[in-house]
């Protein structure tokens, strides 16, 4: 698990891990509407990570999963 720090510019959201210095964007996500808003996202280094679902409230800071590389 992972504290992550996500944030929106234009069409992009940003993953960033600061303990890593990666930023990725999120490629793909499992749940996209302003009230259920993440699960499973893929990103732009194909790595796949678990968000907690939850309301669409970005920027925020959050713990999230790794499921795969």
């Amino acid at each position: 698990m992972a504290k992550v720090m996500l944030r929106e510019s234009g069409d992009a959201i940003y993953f960033y891990i600061a303990k890593k210095d990666m930023e990725e964007t999120i490629e793909s996500i499992e749940f996209d509407s302003d009230e259920k808003w993440g699960g499973e996202v893929e990103l732009s280094n194909g790595e796949t990570w678990w968000i907690k679902p939850e309301p669409k409230n970005l920027p925020q800071e959050t713990v999230c999963k790794k499921i795969a590389d």
